[in-house]
Parts: structure tokens; C-alpha cells; sequence
């Protein structure tokens, strides 16, 4: 008695795809998927004529991409290297802290700040204030009449700058902080950026709560790795 075959496993076409995702992505196209392969993040096979045939697992990758475009703005390069950590079973099941809402991160009280007011709240001497403003640590706000303001930002760098001045740093060694606060700025930009092309409202929430998430994140990280390795010096001496 012969073996029973075994059922081929479904595939589907380009445009069955389409038509099967268009309901949830009606802005899928062909070329968007042939995007997605030529970036090494679906690998459809291919049939002897050379159509590519696309199986459930694919779909499900294509869906799985195009959520994480729609949902969370990720850029391809970071749905990929999760992709691979997907298939590697590396995935962690523990979901990810939410961070503040941007309302509270980015709350400002509207303070205003003269020069002296400044000093007098900070403690920093005037030619202390001097040198932070030329290092581009503090940077004064001007007014429609030309007066130079602080805000209340200005006022957490220019209390903490005066402690570190105080325990015997320079200012040329405080500008090394403020080039890796630059640094964060630029790199959780890049994840906003997409969103901040276009402007609507919608858009806007949505890069205010990534840049509100991921700055009090790397704020955590940068704070326990500097702790970390303090410590480490403290037990080592």
C-alpha cells in the first residue's frame, strides 16, 4: 500500500498577498514588497518560472513588518535585527516599561531667568556663567527686544554644573557632557524624524511620546552605567 502524500504547503502570489493584507494596508503595493525582499527581510521562494510564491510564514512576516512601519515607526533596520532575533528565539516575552507621558517630560514651568537671577538661584559667579555660555552648555533665550533669558532647564544645568565646579572640574571638562547629550539628541531624533516630516497632530503625539520614552530610558542606562563603574572603582581601590 503506497504512502499517502503529503500536502504541499499553501503558497500564495504577490497579488494574493495584496489582496489579502490590502483591507488592514491599502498602501501595500508590489514594489513596496519587492522592497522588503531586496532588504533582505522577506525571502519568498520562487516558482521553476521564476514567480515568486509566498507561504504563511512570509505573510506573516509582511504583517508583522508592515505593523511595526504603522504602529511604531520603526525604521526597517531595527525591524530586521528583531526579526533575526525572532527567528533565533531571542525575542524576550517581557514587554517593554512605558515611559512618562510627554506632557509631564516636557512640561516646562516658564520660567524666566535674567543673568543675575540666574547666578543668584545657581550659585555660579559671572564668569563661571560666562564660560558655560561660550562652551554651549547654557544657552540664554533672546527676547524680541534683545534681552537674554534662562529658562527653567537652564536652571537644572546651572545648578548641577555649579557642584561639579565646585568638586574641582573645569568647564572645558563639562563640555565632554555636553557633547554626549548632543550625541543622545541626534540619535533619539533619528527616530522621531520620520514622523516629524509630516506634520499633523497625530504624528507630532506620537514622536513626542518615543522622544519622552527613550530619553528617560537612556537617562536610566547612562546613570546606572556611570554608577556601576564608580562602584566598581570603589571596590577595587
Amino acid at each position: 500500500m503506497s504512502r499517502p502524500r503529503l500536502r504541499a504547503a499553501r503558497t500564495r502570489t504577490i497579488g494574493e498577498v495584496i489582496n489579502l493584507l490590502k483591507p488592514e494596508f491599502p498602501e501595500l503595493t508590489v514594489s513596496k514588497i519587492r522592497f522588503l525582499e531586496s532588504r533582505g527581510l522577506i525571502e519568498p521562494q520562487r516558482s521553476p518560472s521564476g514567480y515568486r510564491l509566498f507561504t504563511e510564514e512570509d505573510v506573516r512576516r509582511i504583517e508583522y513588518i508592515l505593523r511595526e512601519q504603522r504602529d511604531h515607526y520603526l525604521p526597517l533596520k531595527v525591524i530586521k535585527s528583531k526579526l533575526t532575533a525572532w527567528e533565533h528565539g531571542e525575542a524576550s516575552p517581557v514587554p517593554a516599561e512605558s515611559g512618562p507621558p510627554p506632557e509631564a517630560y516636557f512640561a516646562s514651568s516658564g520660567v524666566s531667568l535674567t543673568p543675575a537671577e540666574l547666578m543668584r538661584s545657581s550659585g555660579l559667579a559671572a564668569d563661571q556663567l560666562e564660560a558655560l555660555v561660550g562652551a554651549g552648555i547654557l544657552e540664554p533665550f533672546e527676547l524680541p527686544d534683545g534681552t537674554q533669558v534662562f529658562r527653567d532647564d537652564d536652571l537644572v544645568v546651572a545648578k548641577a554644573a555649579h557642584r561639579l565646579l565646585a568638586r574641582g572640574l573645569e568647564v572645558r571638562h563639562l563640555r565632554s557632557l555636553r557633547l554626549a547629550a548632543d550625541r543622545t539628541s541626534d540619535l533619539l531624533g533619528q527616530l522621531a524624524a520620520p514622523l516629524l516630516r509630516h506634520r499633523n497632530p497625530d504624528n507630532r503625539r506620537k514622536a513626542a511620546e518615543i522622544l519622552a520614552d527613550c530619553a528617560e530610558a537612556s537617562a536610566q542606562l547612562e546613570q546606572a552605567l556611570v554608577r556601576g563603574r564608580l562602584r566598581r572603582l570603589l571596590e577595587h581601590r
